[in-house]
């Protein structure tokens, strides 16, 4: 029986998908649940699995756009699994080459002592003929020095050298007299061999390259996300603000409990957790980073979902983090290292990418020292976090040493004016600088749940 596998809707609003890989052969025998293809929506990179046990035979070619319901296998249930008959082959081969060897090193014992007779009977004549050789090859190597030193004596101090006049020439031409041929008496270069003699092309001039290139399609994936970003810069008024952290504080809090919060919840402390809730925090007072525009309306969110931007190995991924205002330190933790974990390794479903109502994205981890995050819409506002640099600051009227992170807003100017934005910006910035006050709410041990 052929069972036809069709392409499940990977989401709503997905009505096709691109075969980005076959992970299995025509032909081949799979198993049920089994992973047979990789496919490509526009939101994100699915696994199509096996839904039944059998030969497989292909119906689509990677690269082929592929409508949602389509038919691109079959699966013969009816056919058996191949046995595996490589040992018996192994061992009948082993068999046959040691009963070849046996009668090969008979056979050589037999030409072995022929050749020992041969070689006593050859040995006499060997001498002889290697003592005539020598005495040939000497009186050869004597009539070569012969001929060498009889040449060196024809050339006289006038070979290649140039004349008064030809060595004014060559020098203004810049030209290496070793580099031209006379044709003068006993070789000296003359006037006309300087005039008709040509400077060699500088060594310090590059010849021609390599000059190759080469020419990949994108995935469905990429040029979606291409699409959206393009959309971002030209339909919203998107403009960046800027600030500094002092990441100190933060610094002393990951010292002091990393350990102990490790152990008691099973993942790390991390940067992640403090932005995460100094955004909700910010959010809170300038409700209109959390908003977007649908038409001629604002829509406003009381829910927080925090989209995290994550390098996936098909591109950039975007999974959500939902209800985060009712997350704490461990929640907020958990959550990215699933989410992460899940993205890298191309497990993604797109409900986890859908939504999202402000992202943050963490250039920092690639050694990003400042940048203009791009809005990831219909979402009007983006946090860009970058790389920690210790730097001079004034304390107390003093110049001293802190960690530094520059920190980047990029909003939708739209629906968020300049009084909001750098607002918003500077709250984060102080909850960051002072959050066991602001964040745990003077209780630590309580707010990291240890």
């Amino acid at each position: 029986m052929a069972l036809e596998m069709k392409v499940p809707s990977p989401g709503e609003s997905i009505s096709e998908v691109e075969i980005a890989e076959w992970l299995v052969k025509d032909g081949d025998y799979v198993e049920k649940d089994q992973a047979v293809a990789e496919v490509d929506s526009d939101k994100a990179t699915l696994e199509l699995p096996a839904e039944a046990s059998g030969i497989i035979t292909l119906k689509a070619e990677e690269g082929d756009v592929v409508q949602v319901g389509e038919v691109v296998c079959l699966i013969d249930t009816d056919a058996e699994k191949p046995s595996d008959n490589g040992d018996d082959k192994k061992e009948e081969s082993k068999s046959k080459e040691s009963s070849e060897d046996k009668k090969s090193g008979d056979k050589k014992e037999k030409e072995d002592k022929s050749k020992d007779e041969d070689e006593k009977s050859s040995s006499e004549d060997q001498d002889k003929s290697s003592k005539d050789k020598e005495d040939k090859s000497s009186s050869k190597e004597k009539e070569e020095k012969d001929k060498k030193s009889s040449s060196d004596a024809d050339k006289s101090y006038a070979s290649g050298s140039p004349s008064p006049a030809a060595k004014k020439t060559l020098d203004e031409k810049g030209i290496d007299p070793k580099d031209v041929k006379g044709s003068g008496r006993d070789g000296r270069i003359t006037k006309e061999d300087a005039m008709n003699a040509e400077a060699k092309p500088s060594m310090g001039s590059p010849g021609p390259g390599k000059r190759s290139e080469s020419r990949s399609k994108m995935s469905m994936l990429r040029r979606k996300v291409a699409e959206r970003l393009v959309s971002a810069k030209n339909e919203t008024a998107m403009l960046t603000t800027f600030n500094e952290v002092n990441m100190q504080p933060i610094f002393d809090l990951r010292s002091q409990y990393k350990e102990k919060f490790k152990e008691t919840h099973g993942v790390s402390l991390g940067f992640m957790s403090f932005f995460t809730l100094a955004v909700v925090r910010a959010l809170d007072k300038y409700p209109a980073v959390n908003s977007m525009v649908d038409g001629k309306e604002m829509i406003t969110y009381d829910y927080k979902d925090i989209s995290i931007a994550v390098s996936g190995p098909k591109g950039l991924m975007v999974p959500v983090m939902r209800n985060t205002e009712n997350l704490g330190f461990r929640g907020v933790e958990q959550e990215v290292k699933r989410l992460a974990t899940r993205a890298r390794d191309g497990k993604i479903t797109v409900d986890e990418m859908t939504g999202g109502t402000f992202t943050i994205s963490n250039g920092g981890v690639f050694g990003s020292m400042l940048s203009t995050p791009i809005i990831n819409p219909p979402q009007s506002g983006i946090l860009g976090m970058h790389n920690i640099v210790e730097r001079p600051v004034a304390i107390d009227g003093k110049v001293e040493i802190r960690p530094i992170m520059y920190v980047a807003l990029s909003y939708d100017h739209r629906i968020i004016d300049g009084k909001e934005s750098v607002g918003f910006l500077v709250a984060v910035k102080e909850a960051l600088e002072d959050p066991k006050e602001l964040l745990m709410d003077s209780d630590v041990e309580k707010a990291l749940e240890l």
